[in-house]
């Protein structure tokens, strides 16, 4: 399969005066298109540095890192704007909607900052929020909607601009049990239907959800075997 992504001796130093502290050291990791991937790692593991490059929310200090075929190592901040907010689809653990707005209008967000019509942009929300099983919530505002509802609503938000990734970040750190199966099933699902995911994560149990599963530790990849059975929806 097609690569989407692939880091090749990514490094990230961040220099806080006295000394230099090295994140990631020496990062190699392809992610196929239609893949389903957990990057695992505990606190301090160089977890979040990952995200934040994967994102393009960072750049390296040394090596390569192409997304659909575009190397954004070296772009300037302007370049970087535009490719995560027209190749990637973010879902973090806080939902960041605006409580003010329905469910419509949070979705729609994006493509107002895109410059799209509003017809456009109304009818790709619906079909967004359609896609997320939300058809019939999409005039609540978020207080009026279950934690599990929010961040299918975040969800219907990242892919509502047809990203080529959606990266999703502690997406059930602050879920119930139940509101985690659910926004999982949904994960599932746009898998299954060829969307490429890569799920960051500090729970074993989540991550065993994705057909593959990355350890990070003091900045380093490996990848994990999968425990018999595991990444199988059932």
């Amino acid at each position: 399969m097609t690569a989407l992504l692939r880091m090749s001796g990514v490094r990230k130093t961040y220099d806080t005066g006295a000394i230099q502290v090295e994140a990631l050291r020496g990062i190699d990791l392809d992610v196929a298109e239609g893949d389903f991937v957990a990057i695992m790692g505990p606190s301090g593991s160089g977890k979040s540095t990952l995200m934040h490059i994967l994102g393009c929310l960072d750049v390296p200090s040394a090596g390569t890192y192409e997304l659909d075929g575009v190397d954004v190592s070296q772009m300037t901040e302007t370049d970087l704007a535009e490719v995560r907010n027209r190749r990637i689809g973010f879902v973090f653990q806080q939902f960041n909607l605006l409580p003010s707005m329905t469910a419509l209008r949070n979705v729609e967000l994006p493509l107002v900052y895109a410059g799209v019509g509003k017809a456009e942009r109304h009818e790709r929300a619906l079909d967004a929020l359609g896609r997320v099983g939300l058809a019939e919530r999409v005039h609540h505002r978020p207080g009026e909607l279950s934690g599990g509802q929010q961040q299918r609503v975040s969800v219907a938000r990242a892919l509502v601009t047809d990203p080529a990734l959606l990266l999703a970040d502690e997406p059930t750190g602050n879920l119930d049990s139940v509101s985690t199966r659910d926004v999982l099933d949904l994960f599932h699902s746009l898998h299954d239907a060829g969307r490429t995911i890569v799920l960051i994560t500090h729970e074993a149990e989540v991550a065993e959800e994705a057909h593959r599963v990355v350890r990070i530790t003091d900045g380093l990849l490996s990848e994990g075997a999968h425990p018999e059975g595991a990444g199988a929806h059932a």
